[in-house]
């Protein structure tokens, strides 16, 4: 039995037959750890997320589409075209830039706004990368449905 360790192999006879066997377990036990709490932490990040948006998005944008505010409602925003939704008020510079939201679209318009569209309404920025990947992670799930 032979081991890989940063590209090289060590063999049962370089490394022992006990320490291989402790490194084989311990590997194992990382794998299973890491596969019992993924969907502990994806839920932990959709949680914060949801807390991320109220505190910083909520103010001016809701998910639910018959929610009147100042932004837009957010339902459905990955894959849906900037400017875009029936009714809503947007800048002319939103309106004119023709981005098709998807998560990278997301991040960079979250961290500067007006960075990325100049003239943009919207002057809320989430610089934490860890805070704006939680609320794209929230709003990834929030999908319309039938009646929206």
């Amino acid at each position: 039995m032979s081991v890989t360790l940063s590209n090289e192999r060590l063999s049962h006879s370089r490394i022992g037959p006990r320490l291989l066997c402790k490194i084989s377990a311990w590997s194992a036990a990382a794998t299973a750890l890491a596969a019992l709490l993924n969907p502990t932490m994806a839920a932990a990040q959709q949680i914060d997320g949801e807390r991320m948006f109220g505190q910083r998005c909520g103010a001016c944008h809701s998910i639910d589409p018959g929610q009147k505010k100042s932004g837009p409602h957010l339902t459905g925003v990955i894959g849906r075209t900037a400017g875009s939704i029936e009714g809503a008020r947007y800048s002319a510079p939103m309106r004119a830039s023709s981005i098709i939201w998807d998560k990278a679209t997301l991040d960079t318009f979250l961290a500067a706004p007006r960075r990325l569209i100049p003239g943009t309404t919207m002057t809320v920025a989430v610089p934490d990368a860890t805070q704006r990947a939680a609320i794209i992670t929230y709003l990834e799930g929030q999908q319309p449905t039938a009646n929206n």
